[in-house]
Formats: C-alpha cells, sequence, structure tokens
C-alpha cells in the first residue's frame, strides 16, 4: 500500500501526517522556508535598545545607590529601604515634560529633558519632605535612534546623581505607528522616602504664615503648548529662546535643609501661581499673593507682550519666575531665607497666609483653596 503524506499548520510550525500500511503517522516539524516578516521589518529593533542599554550603563552605574539591589536591564527594581528611617513613608510620584519635548528636539537640546524629567517628580516629593531614592523612566517613539535616547537618559542620570537619586531602571518603547518620525515622550516615576514623625508633627500653616517664592530658571516644564504657538508667530531672540530651554530647577538640596521648620510647600507646576500655592490650605485660609516682589524673568515679558495674556491667565499658566513657594512662621522667615540662599537659592518674600473672607491689598491677589 502506498502512503499519501499531507503537510498542515500555522506559518511556524507544520503538521506531517502520513497514512500508510502500519496506520496513520502525526508529527510536528518546523518550518523551514524564509518566513514573510520580521519584528525588524515592522518597525521593532530590538538589537538597538540593547545597544541602548549598553551605552547608558555607565552614567546610570554613577547613581548607584547602597539600597538598590539590581543591575540595569532586568524586569523589574528592587531596593531596601533606608535603614535610617525608623518608620519610613513611601512617597511616590510620576510626570512628563509636556509639549517642550518638542521644542528641544526642534533645536537639537534633547540633554535638557532628562533634568526637566527628574526635576517634575522629585520636586512634587520634595513638597512633602521626601528624600529622593529611585527613579523610573519610559521613553516611547517610532523608530529609536540610540544617539538621541542616549543624551536624554544621561541627561536624566545626571539629575539623578544631583539629588542622590538612583536611576533603577526604565522602559524603552519602539511604538510604529503611534508616534510620528523623529519624535519621542517621556514619562518618569520617582520613589522617595520620609519620616513619618516629621509628616505627623509638622507644624501646620496658619494665618499670618509668610511665603518664600524660590526663583525659576523659566518657564521649566509647563506652558509650552503655548509658547510653541507664539514661536510659530514671532521669532524670538537668542537669550529667549536658550531661557524657554533651560531645564527644570532641582530644589530638593537646598529644601532638605530647613524641612523642619516649614509649615508648607508647593511645587509650581501646571496651574502656575494661581492654583498650586492654595494646595497647602485648609479650607479655612487663603494666600495673599503680590506679584510686584520679584523679577520675572525675560522669557515671561516676551511671552506677556507677545501672547497679550490677562494677569490672571499669565500666572495660571507658567510659573511667572517662582518655581517653589514654601510657608513658615514669620519670626522663622529671615533665618530661613538666609539658609535657602546659603544653599545657593534666589528667595522672595511673595505674600503671607490670610483668613479665607480677608480683604487683599491693591497690589495683590487673593489665592483660595477649590
Amino acid at each position: 500500500m502506498g502512503i499519501l503524506c499531507q503537510l498542515r499548520g500555522s506559518k511556524r510550525t507544520e503538521i506531517l501526517i502520513c497514512i500508510g500500511k502500519y496506520g496513520t503517522h502525526v508529527q510536528f516539524i518546523p518550518i523551514i522556508r524564509v518566513m514573510g516578516i520580521t519584528y525588524q521589518q515592522s518597525g521593532v529593533d530590538i538589537d538597538a535598545a540593547n545597544r541602548l542599554i549598553n551605552r547608558i550603563k555607565e552614567p546610570v552605574l554613577q547613581t548607584h545607590r547602597p539600597e538598590i539591589l539590581t543591575d540595569l536591564g532586568g524586569f523589574a527594581a528592587l531596593a531596601t529601604l533606608p535603614t535610617k528611617y525608623h518608620q519610613p513613608v513611601l512617597v511616590c510620584g510620576t510626570d512628563g515634560v509636556g509639549t517642550k519635548v518638542e521644542l528641544a528636539i526642534e533645536h537639537d537640546r534633547h540633554e535638557v529633558l532628562g533634568q526637566d524629567l527628574v526635576a517634575m517628580c522629585v520636586n512634587d516629593i520634595l513638597v512633602y519632605g521626601a528624600e529622593p531614592l529611585l527613579f523610573l523612566d519610559y521613553f516611547a517613539t517610532a523608530k529609536l535612534n540610540v544617539a538621541i535616547a542616549e543624551r536624554v537618559i544621561s541627561g536624566i542620570a545626571d539629575a539623578c546623581k544631583q539629588v542622590g537619586c538612583a536611576l533603577a531602571g526604565g522602559e524603552t518603547a519602539e511604538l510604529p505607528g503611534l508616534y510620528t518620525p523623529n519624535i519621542y515622550d517621556l514619562a518618569g516615576f520617582c520613589v522617595g522616602v520620609v519620616e513619618k514623625d516629621t509628616l505627623d508633627t509638622r507644624k501646620k500653616v496658619q494665618v499670618g504664615d509668610t511665603l518664600l517664592g524660590l526663583a525659576s530658571d523659566g518657564p521649566h516644564s509647563n506652558g509650552y503648548s503655548l509658547i510653541r504657538a507664539l514661536l510659530r508667530e514671532h521669532k524670538a531672540p537668542d537669550t529667549i529662546l536658550e531661557e524657554m530651554l533651560t531645564p527644570t530647577r532641582l530644589y530638593g538640596s537646598a529644601v532638605l535643609n530647613i524641612v523642619d521648620s516649614v509649615t508648607g510647600m508647593a511645587h509650581i507646576t501646571g496651574g502656575g501661581l494661581i492654583e498650586n500655592p492654595p494646595r497647602m490650605l485648609t479650607e479655612d485660609l487663603a494666600i495673599e499673593l503680590n506679584p510686584s516682589t520679584w523679577e520675572q524673568p525675560d522669557s515671561f515679558k516676551w511671552i506677556n507682550a507677545k501672547g497679550q495674556l490677562e494677569p490672571v491667565e499669565m500666572l495660571r499658566t507658567f510659573n511667572c519666575g517662582i518655581g517653589f513657594v514654601i510657608a513658615t512662621r514669620a519670626e522663622d522667615s529671615a533665618r530661613m531665607r538666609s539658609k535657602l540662599e546659603g544653599g545657593g537659592e534666589r528667595v522672595y518674600n511673595i505674600g503671607r497666609v490670610v483668613a479665607r473672607d480677608a480683604k487683599p491689598n491693591s497690589d495683590s491677589l487673593l489665592l483660595i483653596k477649590k
């Protein structure tokens, strides 16, 4: 009796069915013909991601802390808690850098975005007096450019090193079809630690507290959709453009030295000076903010002149020169200001805490918690 053979199966595996004298025999055999398409041909280059990991190992290693238990390239990052804390509380924050990415790409300033990403997350957890412990990043693009990604991640590592935070891991994703060519996006995630007692025993914000404003280095990472709209209509001087491309300031070193004497803190990000400072208040309090007490950087003057924004819209969209706000008892404010300035910050007395129903001075704004 003859033998009838038939091949059936998927693209990867076929079934050889043989019907002969002694019955039917079934065997799974691997495909041997050439595949029609590869993952790389569809737009994802795993080898490029591996090259990137090799190129960023050195700057990442420079951020190492003894609490980090894993090496770069694992599935997840493992860390112990610093032993100096008796009742450690984890403080977590996540953020991105928004459409400032487009401006940095246009002007080949990829490194600045690394500090932007770290600062946006670290400054947020700093509000609770948290020491930055570890940082994770997410880099997404249509097609991975290893050289550009290396510049961005090296900037992230350098900023982590400045604040004593370990760059413990991250993710690089190629998403062809989701992003346009030569564009990428960033997200960051930070974990910090604070002693529970410092949260429980911190003095509360009250009427009469002084507000100290720490100067920003420009727009930082907020309001760039509006900035880019203005730049499409008006050419900015090089000095203005440079200020717009300056990364978000890292406030950790100076602020962590004075957290024992603060009553409240606010990082000035989206929502500007209108919405962020009131977040430290209880419902019965308000902030009397005096915008005439500090000098705005030139970039904000240019934005205001070209955009003709209403004063409240300007203060709600941008930090307008104040990147971080600290509330403290009036009797402690001079000492606090001196310590902050000794830590390299430019500090202004920008207002005070008042009762919610207070009448502000003619040159001040009354800000309430929504």
